[in-house]
């Protein structure tokens, strides 16, 4: 399915001369605290050193609840239970490293955290921290993403209710 999706990305951009919106998965880390609530990890980007949650490309082989699975180690040593279906999707413009900005659509799979690793791959450029929803909410920069999280984080509220 993802090559699909690639090849007809591909197609249109040929047919439109514009640049198309680009797909990237994202992680949404949480758990649920000793007393019940639920808290979602943020990390910082390497680059502006904004709070945002873990993502990346999706790779031919995998399924798009695995990406968000792996970039969630990656990026911030977590591991646990990974929806199969997304909770939702935001839009951002991605700078590129040589300066070029691309739109991109990420889709977004929560990831119940069972282990928070101490060494992981990216920790040196990255900090990671436990925040309430709302809070996560006001730390994100684009508005559809901290909708999302508070959506995501009322619903989980109403499950444990």
């Amino acid at each position: 399915m993802l090559m699909n999706h690639n090849y007809l990305v591909e197609r249109l951009r040929r047919l439109f001369g514009a640049s198309a919106c680009r797909l990237q998965v994202a992680a949404l880390p949480w758990h649920r605290t000793a007393s019940g609530t639920i808290e979602i990890m943020l990390i910082t980007s390497r680059d502006t050193g904004r709070w945002v949650l873990p993502k990346g490309w999706p790779e031919e082989s995998e399924r798009l609840c695995e990406t968000a699975a792996r970039e969630a180690s990656e990026e911030a040593g977590l591991s646990g239970s990974i929806d199969t279906h997304e909770t939702g999707r935001y839009y951002y413009s991605k700078e590129l490293a040589g300066g070029e900005h691309v739109a991109c659509e990420v889709l977004v799979y929560p990831l119940e955290v069972r282990k928070v690793a101490e060494k992981w791959k990216e920790r040196r450029q990255r900090t990671r921290k436990w925040v309430t929803p709302g809070e996560a909410a006001r730390m994100v920069n684009e508005a559809d993403l901290g909708r999302l999280i508070l959506a995501f984080g009322a619903a989980q509220a109403r499950v444990a209710a």
